[in-house]
């Protein structure tokens, strides 16, 4: 049985990817900031018949994530499937943001992945087999107004998994990303709630091709792929689970 970690695994998406990969037969660490959220997430998948070990950390912290990867390892064994999902939105017009929530943004969204990555990765060089999935944004695509420092990181995200991907692929890892469109998650549900775009959120999917929210089962069935043996031939490679809404 392989071992995945999956950050910010307590809600949304990574609760979703969570009980799909644990569905498919994995054993799945479940790293979340709200420790909370993790464990439950966790006992859903035990009561279910799987293999499941809930953590708290904060990513953009390494003596948390190194903490936290070591109780993993102990409980699952080592692992060798990565889904870097945690992260966080902020919205303020560029010329408003101060440095403090500059770095917030980036040392969640972009730092706290090469934290996790490098964390685990000697578990994959050591299996010679590996599979990391780094979750962007559309917004890294086409740009989102007031999100500069969002999208900047999920930026970052693409242009990493495409560098790790050149450096790892010899080893046996392959390195791809999921740029979500609009997803029905909490964070999407705050950002509506507290009228955060600048059109009405409707206005927004009915644009798309496919003219609705997604559902965070559509992305944890991507991220399924991506991890499966089935995939061994796919790296470097940014899948929008978006409605279309790049085209």
């Amino acid at each position: 049985m392989r071992t995945a970690l999956v950050t910010g695994g307590g809600a949304g998406m990574g609760e979703a990817t969570s009980l799909r990969l644990a569905r498919d037969g994995l054993a799945v660490g479940v790293l979340d900031i709200d420790g909370a959220a993790a464990d439950g997430v966790a006992r859903r998948i035990v009561a279910a018949g799987g293999k499941a070990f809930a953590v708290k950390a904060d990513i953009s912290d390494r003596a948390q994530v190194e903490t936290a990867v070591t109780a993993v390892r102990s409980n699952l064994g080592p692992v060798t499937v990565l889904v870097n999902n945690a992260g966080i939105d902020r919205f303020a017009a560029f010329a408003e943001i101060d440095d403090e929530e500059w770095d917030q943004v980036i040392n969640v969204n972009l730092k706290g992945a090469y934290i996790v990555t490098q964390t685990v990765l000697p578990d994959m060089l050591a299996a010679g087999w590996g599979r990391i999935v780094n979750f962007s944004s559309f917004g890294a695509q086409t740009g989102a107004q007031h999100m500069v420092h969002y999208t900047a990181a999920k930026g970052g995200i693409i242009a990493m998994t495409r560098s790790l991907a050149i450096e790892l692929g010899p080893k046996g890892i392959t390195v791809n990303s999921i740029a979500p469109g609009f997803i029905l998650t909490p964070m999407a549900r705050r950002a509506i709630e507290g009228n955060k775009f600048p059109v009405p959120h409707e206005q927004i999917t009915a644009s798309f091709p496919i003219p609705r929210i997604g559902k965070p089962e559509e992305v944890a069935a991507a991220v399924a792929f991506f991890a499966s043996e089935e995939a061994g031939y796919i790296t470097a490679q940014t899948l929008g689970v978006n409605g279309g809404a790049t085209v």
